[in-house]
């Protein structure tokens, strides 16, 4: 998942339905646990066995690790899969339906059987280990986004896995309903009280839906693409809103543009992000 970007639920999921939980003719005498046949490029030894068609040449791997790795590799190396690409690390859900889609399997309920097992055996589990704390401290953060998008939250996603985007050399989610300080400090391995100090609120400050959440303490300034560059303040928004959707500390908001903390904003206000 950490190399490849395809949920370890999804890629358990399929090992799990298309090898009969390893016990296969093609896991057993192939160490192949996705059913994936030679194809042009496949230079490597086969096995034959009747498929779609007679005598199929199915891959042959040297250990069960091949197979599952190379099957990432096929996702990530098929045309027909890319679009499953832009959706979320965490939404196996859209994983799922995506692989259907895609023409993976020609069975009309795939994607059902898929999420069935993933939710039978708790396999999202192991995509939040993957995108847990241990993993952001020490993912490779190149890039940052420009801004946030935020997605107003559905009621459909009440209680799946949150979705985890970067912006400004940090982690952060967008929370759901229902969702509190508490409940995503144990989704994501930490305490309630960093989570609160990461996102500059008080202990009686309640999460709301769409609320940004930040896993990771929060830059001194905005990202260096918006130097010299200002933000209007919009209706409704304040400066800690702004403080939050680009990724930076209050304190230092309200330093950098010369105010004190009874500092009244207008609507229209220009302000400072570096």
């Amino acid at each position: 998942m950490r190399k490849y970007k395809v949920p370890a639920s999804i890629t358990m999921a399929q090992g799990l339905l298309e090898s009969g939980a390893g016990s296969s003719t093609l896991a057993v005498r192939a160490k192949n646990h996705f059913g994936i046949k030679c194809h042009r490029d496949w230079r490597g030894p086969y096995i034959l066995k009747n498929d779609d068609a007679p005598n199929e040449k199915f891959r042959v791997y040297k250990s069960v690790e091949e197979s599952y790795e190379d099957h990432s590799l096929f996702l990530v190396r098929g045309q027909r899969y890319a679009s499953l690409f832009k959706l979320s690390i965490m939404d196996y859900k859209g994983w799922a339906y995506g692989l259907k889609a895609a023409g993976y399997a020609t069975s009309p309920t795939y994607a059902a059987n898929l999420i069935q097992i993933i939710e039978n055996y708790n396999l999202a589990e192991l995509d939040k280990q993957a995108m847990s704390k241990h993993y952001l401290k020490k993912y490779s953060e190149n890039t940052a986004t420009t801004s946030i998008q935020i997605v107003p939250p559905s009621q459909s996603f009440v209680g799946s896995c949150h979705t985890i985007a970067m912006n400004n050399k940090n982690y952060y989610v967008i929370a759901n309903v229902g969702d509190t300080y508490k409940s995503l400090a144990k989704e994501f391995e930490t305490s309630e009280r960093k989570l609160r100090k990461y996102n500059e609120v008080d202990k009686r400050y309640e999460l709301k839906a769409g609320d940004i959440v930040y896993l990771q303490k929060k830059q001194t300034k905005a990202h260096k693409i918006f130097k010299n560059k200002y933000h209007q303040l919009q209706v409704g928004e304040s400066l800690y809103m702004v403080s939050q959707k680009y990724g930076m500390r209050l304190k230092t908001l309200y330093k950098i543009n010369g105010f004190d903390f009874n500092h009244t904003s207008i609507v229209g206000e220009r302000i400072r992000l570096r």
